[in-house]
């Protein structure tokens, strides 16, 4: 059964009725979910530093090169989780609630886990490492953090944050698939597919070309004594141990 989009619906804080013009919620949440987080996703994934021996040098400000990708991927996330929730909820008081389509569902599912995202951001624990301004840049003892350790909730932060930003994006390619199947719009359904082509050989070829650098090498180096260096050192010689 076909879904019936309205289009007229009740401001109800405003006691009026409007035009309503989906065009704009389609290209809002379009450019949201596949220009903004895919952009910041990517300028974090390849822009970061190569690793040095200490890693971000000490005093980098967060606009610097050297930290600008970690901030333009914060705040283009946290920016997107607003304008979603803006979007989204300024769809469902003029079509009267949530519709229940598929589209719908894609949609609730890419901003719950959007906003997820962000939450999850709050627990991602302390940095610590060399280059923190609190720390004696002598004192290997001073450098403890959650981030420069290590310590399993950093880690499992990075395992959710990592592993459902992905599951966002298919989500969200769910929601515009599903969208453009009730209210077709040649224009996004094109540039989807452009970005998605795109987004695959702008990947390979910077992979291929060495960019994507290990986050806790470029953040804190490849000193062997750095903890998390240590660890993996450690295990890489456990398993050569274990061949036969």
């Amino acid at each position: 059964m076909r879904y019936e989009i309205p289009t007229e619906g009740r401001i109800p804080f405003l006691d009026m009725t409007i035009p309503i013009h989906w065009e704009n919620h389609a290209i809002l949440m379009f450019a949201i979910w596949f220009v903004l987080v895919p952009a910041a996703v990517a300028f974090l994934r390849f822009g970061k530093i190569a690793p040095r021996l200490y890693g971000i040098p000490r005093g980098t400000p967060k606009l610097g090169w050297a930290e600008l990708p970690w901030t333009l991927h914060k705040w283009s996330l946290y920016g997107a989780i607003g304008l979603s929730l803006a979007g989204a909820g300024f769809a469902m008081i003029l079509s009267g609630g949530f519709s229940g389509t598929l589209h719908s569902y894609f949609g609730a599912a890419t901003i719950t886990l959007g906003v997820l995202q962000g939450v999850s951001a709050w627990f991602r624990g302390s940095h610590g490492g060399r280059k923190a301004m609190d720390r004696d840049p002598e004192d290997r003892s001073t450098w403890g953090g959650d981030h420069f350790d290590m310590a399993p909730q950093r880690w499992w932060f990075e395992a959710w944050h990592k592993t459902s930003g992905y599951f966002a994006l298919f989500c969200a390619g769910g929601a515009v698939a599903t969208g453009l199947s009730h209210f077709w719009m040649p224009g996004i359904a094109v540039a989807f597919g452009l970005i998605i082509l795109g987004g695959l050989i702008g990947a390979v070829i910077l992979q291929g070309r060495g960019h994507h650098h290990d986050t806790y090498a470029s953040v804190y180096g490849y000193h062997p004594e750095n903890p998390f260096n240590k660890r993996r050192y450690n295990k890489m010689i456990e398993a050569q141990a274990e061949k036969p």
